[in-house]
């Protein structure tokens, strides 16, 4: 207001004028610090009644990334685009449409995507999360878009727990409430176990195993003591086996431009460790 007060709005608000007068569509906070200042005039620009659709995409460009609105607010936002986009055109748009249309990026659109999708009781959960102050909130939009992103990945290797996602996602959001599962990122982890079917030629059985255990409201398993108890091990030794590979080829390197006597005496140190450590390791 200071500054209005000082200098004057120097940013005119935009407006549309339709059978009952002139309807702001940015600069709301401007105005009332007008009308404060008991302002005779102010600058405006005069737009064209826009549509619904028009509307709401006008609000994305401008409000979404000045005021950072949360993913739910977004996501409501959204699928009213999404909406009257097909009613406007035949069509919902595709992401990269959307992309355009609003501004978002095709991963916001996505994570918008999840929470669109979520049945009624689970947005109902958030909207409540919301109300309360951001450090008590604990069922929040991200603990729901990587709920969701993690039960996405699991069903798409394992098609029979498509039939059981709502009790999956009510023994899930239990063991949360009972710190069972200790963190939001420990549905990482929930995915790794299933897309090791692909990655780590882990046993559909032996994965769909320790899922259902975590999957089970009468068992205590976390998500972070199944991941340990499967395929931790497995993602270990395939990092390392990067690491070996990069020292072999570094290290055949150094025989083949003849510059061994290049390398640093702690670095033969290490190796000579090394080979010990591998060759103790061949004996067993």
């Amino acid at each position: 207001m200071l500054s209005i007060d000082r200098h004057g709005i120097q940013v005119p608000l935009t407006v549309y004028k339709d059978d009952s007068g002139y309807k702001l569509l940015d600069g709301e906070r401007r105005w009332r610090c007008a009308k404060k200042l008991n302002l005779k005039t102010i600058p405006v620009i005069i737009q064209d009644k826009p549509t619904e659709l028009e509307n709401l995409v006008i609000m994305y460009n401008i409000h979404a990334l000045r005021e950072q609105w949360d993913y739910f607010t977004i996501a409501s936002k959204l699928e009213r685009v999404i909406e009257l986009y097909k009613v406007e055109n035949g069509n919902p748009p595709n992401e990269v449409q959307l992309s355009e249309l609003t501004g978002l990026t095709r991963g916001a659109i996505r994570r918008c995507q999840l929470l669109i999708n979520l049945p009624d009781r689970f947005k109902r959960m958030i909207l409540t999360e919301l109300e309360k102050p951001k450090l008590q909130q604990k069922f929040t939009e991200d603990f729901f878009i990587e709920m969701e992103k993690s039960i996405k990945t699991i069903v798409k290797r394992i098609p029979s727990y498509n039939s059981k996602i709502d009790e999956i996602r009510d023994t899930l959001i239990d063991k949360f409430r009972r710190d069972k599962i200790t963190a939001v990122t420990d549905f990482r982890q929930l995915s790794k176990i299933a897309t090791a079917l692909d990655s780590l030629d882990v046993q559909k059985g032996e994965a769909k195993k320790i899922l259902d255990r975590v999957f089970d409201p009468t068992n205590g398993m976390g998500i972070r003591e199944a991941y340990e108890q499967s395929v931790a091990f497995e993602y270990e030794e395939r990092k390392y086996y990067k690491y070996v590979d990069n020292i072999d080829d570094f290290l055949v390197e150094v025989i083949d431009d003849d510059r061994i006597s290049d390398l640093d005496d702690d670095l033969m140190k290490r190796l000579r460790e090394l080979y010990n450590t591998i060759a103790r390791i061949l004996e067993q």
